[in-house]
C-alpha cells in the first residue's frame, strides 16, 4: 500500500511559511523558484522565468549543467566527506586543475566565499609578520569604501554599509579603509605597517562598479614598490563572469592571492579557496588552518567538472561577446529613467535616475513578465545571467527589459 502523496505548496503558501519559520536576513524578491535548468527556472505554479541573477553568479554555467550533475551523482555514490584528517582521492587532482586554472603554485580549499577571504586575510597578516617583519599585532590591509567581502564579524568590521556592521561591534582592527578606484588614496594610507591590500577587480554589490583602466595596475605596482601582497576578491568576479577567466586580466596583472568561490562549485555545491605561490602559501602550517569540508571529495568532484565546463564550452568568450552585446542594446534604448548603463562580460548594471523612483518597483515588474533580476542598493539593477545564455534568448530578456523602461 502506498503512503499518501506529500500535499504540494503554493508560493503564496510557502513564502508565509519562510515568514513564520525563517530569521528575516534577507529581502527575497516575490517569486518561489521550485525547478530550474540552463537559463530557466519555475514556480510552483508552472510559471517559467527567465534567471538573471545566476545566485549572484554562482550559476555561471546554469542550472543543473548535466556534467556538473553527473560528476555530483558519480562521486555521492562513492565518498563524500574524509575531513582532511586523512588523504582522499580527489583533492589532490582538484587542487591540481585549479592551481593550473589560474597560474598559482598551491590552493587552499574552504567552502563560502567569506571563508575564503578570511583566508587570505589570514595569509596577508601572516605573510607581514613572519616574512615582511611587521611587529606582532601591527600588521594593517588596506581596504576600499563601498566594499563587500563577506559577513562575518572580521569582514564586516571593515564595512562601510550600515546594514551590515551595525550592533555587531566591537570590531576587529587592522584595517584602513580609502575610497574605491583612487590609487592616490591607497599610496597615502600606506606605512610601515601595511602588509597587503584587499580589493575587489569590479565592486558588485556596491552596483557593478567598474574602476578606471589601470587602477588594479596601479594597486599591483604601489604593492611591488612598497614590499606588499595584493589580495583579488575574485568570489563574484571570477570563472569567466567578466569575459575573462578572473576579472583582473582586463588589465594583465598577477595579483599574489586570488580568492575565488561561487561558481567554482558550479551553482550545485559549496567549493571556495584562494591561490598563491609556494613562497606566500607556506606561511600555513599544520593546525594553523582549516576546515573540515574544505577539499572534500563530492566538492572536488563537482569543482572539477565545473572548471572543465569553463573551458570546453569557452564561457570566457561567450561572456565577453554576449556582454557588449547586451550592454549596446541596453544604451540603444535610450531610456529617459536610465542614468548609466555599466559592466564587463555577462556582469552589468543598470543605473537608474533617482526620479525614476526605486529599483525594486522595476526588478517586480520584470519579475511579472518573466525575467528574474536584482536590485542592489536602491537605484540599481544587476544583470547576471547564467555565461551559457544564447543570443536568442538574452534578446528575449531584454525586449521585456526595454518594455520595462519605457
Amino acid at each position: 500500500m502506498s503512503c499518501c502523496k506529500k500535499k504540494v505548496l503554493s508560493s503564496e503558501e510557502l513564502m508565509e511559511k519562510e515568514h513564520n519559520f525563517g530569521a528575516h536576513n534577507y529581502h527575497p524578491l516575490e517569486v518561489v523558484i521550485s525547478k530550474a535548468e540552463g537559463v530557466w527556472v519555475w514556480d510552483p505554479e508552472g510559471k517559467k522565468y527567465m534567471d538573471c541573477l545566476s545566485a549572484y553568479s554562482a550559476v555561471n554555467h546554469g542550472h543543473r549543467h548535466p556534467k556538473i550533475i553527473k560528476a555530483l551523482k558519480d562521486q555521492a555514490d562513492i565518498l563524500t566527506l574524509t575531513s582532511r584528517a586523512f588523504f582522499n582521492d580527489r583533492w589532490p587532482e582538484f587542487a591540481e586543475k585549479l592551481a593550473d586554472f589560474t597560474g598559482k603554485d598551491m590552493v587552499l580549499p574552504m567552502n563560502t566565499g567569506a571563508e575564503a577571504v578570511e583566508t587570505a586575510i589570514k595569509l596577508i597578516r601572516r605573510w607581514g609578520y613572519q616574512k615582511k617583519g611587521i611587529a606582532d599585532n601591527k600588521a594593517e590591509i588596506i581596504v576600499m569604501k563601498e566594499n563587500f567581502h563577506g559577513r562575518t564579524t572580521t569582514i564586516i568590521s571593515f564595512s562601510t554599509d550600515p546594514d551590515a556592521f551595525t550592533n555587531y561591534g566591537p570590531f576587529t582592527p587592522g584595517f584602513t579603509v580609502v575610497d574605491y578606484d583612487d590609487l592616490k588614496a591607497v599610496e597615502e594610507a600606506i606605512n610601515e605597517n601595511t602588509a597587503g591590500i584587499l580589493v575587489e577587480p569590479i565592486q558588485g554589490e556596491a552596483g557593478v562598479v567598474v574602476p578606471h583602466d589601470g587602477y588594479l595596475k596601479g594597486l599591483k605596482e604601489l604593492c611591488e614598490k612598497n614590499n606588499m601582497l595584493l589580495a583579488c576578491d575574485e568570489v563574484q568576479t571570477g570563472f569567466c563572469r567578466t569575459g575573462k577567466k578572473f576579472a583582473f586580466m582586463h588589465e594583465g596583472i598577477v595579483p599574489d592571492v586570488i580568492i575565488m568561490g561561487k561558481a567554482l562549485g558550479g551553482g550545485v555545491f559549496p567549493v571556495s579557496g584562494i591561490a598563491a605561490n609556494k613562497d606566500l602559501m607556506n606561511v600555513f602550517t599544520p593546525g594553523s588552518h582549516g576546515s573540515t569540508f574544505g577539499g572534500n571529495p563530492l566538492g572536488c568532484a563537482v569543482a572539477i567538472a565545473a572548471l572543465d565546463v569553463l573551458e570546453e564550452e569557452n564561457l570566457a568568450h561567450q561572456s565577453e561577446e554576449l556582454g557588449k552585446y547586451f550592454r549596446e542594446r541596453l544604451v540603444a534604448m535610450n531610456s529617459p529613467k536610465v542614468e548609466l548603463i555599466r559592466g564587463k562580460g555577462l556582469l552589468n548594471a543598470v543605473v537608474l535616475k533617482k526620479e525614476a523612483g526605486k529599483a525594486r518597483i522595476y526588478t517586480t515588474a520584470l519579475k511579472e513578465k518573466g525575467v528574474l533580476a536584482k536590485e542592489t542598493h536602491d537605484w540599481i539593477i544587476r544583470f547576471a545571467p547564467p555565461l551559457t545564455i544564447t543570443k536568442e534568448e538574452l534578446d528575449w530578456a531584454l525586449d521585456i527589459i526595454e518594455d520595462v523602461l519605457k
